[in-house]
């Protein structure tokens, strides 16, 4: 099973894994361009929303800043969006149906560090390299009739 695979799945997955971090990288460059972006250049912000966020037809409305782990995790339903600084850490499916909007300063966090120390450590890799473990909550939905606890 690749670490992408793992993460997918909730099970313990390395995040500094190279494919990982190439799909974050991206993610983060594409929402940094779309935060330069001024709100009357719409195509321009359209073209990188498609990019960022290709599993979503209709694109949400979405006021800048805007943050994501990897983007291509979430999906938005029809006449969806979020106002200023919408974060989205979308290590798992995130679901965001119709008719959902998002108030300002929001953050969907879907990656979890493990409680058990024996998990959570520090590991070394036989190159001499660093890296720890983490997993993520799965299946987040949001619906129109969705409240925070």
């Amino acid at each position: 099973m690749t670490e992408r695979e793992k993460m997918l799945a909730g099970e313990l997955y390395d995040p500094s894994d190279p494919e990982l971090n190439a799909l974050l990288v991206k993610a983060r460059k594409l929402a940094r361009r779309y935060n330069q972006i001024d709100e009357d250049e719409q195509e321009k912000r359209e073209a990188i929303l498609h990019e960022l966020l290709p599993n979503t037809k209709n694109l949400p409305g979405l006021q800048a800043p805007i943050y994501f782990d990897y983007g291509c995790n979430t999906t938005f339903g029809k006449f969806s969006g979020a106002n200023f600084g919408f974060t989205c850490l979308d290590v798992c499916p995130v679901y965001i149906g119709d008719n959902v909007m998002i108030g300002p300063n929001v953050t969907l966090a879907t990656p979890m560090h493990p409680l058990l120390p024996a998990e959570r450590n520090v590991r070394q890799r036989p190159d001499g390299s660093y890296y720890n473990l983490e997993y993520a909550r799965l299946g987040l939905r949001i619906t129109a009739g969705w409240r925070p606890m």
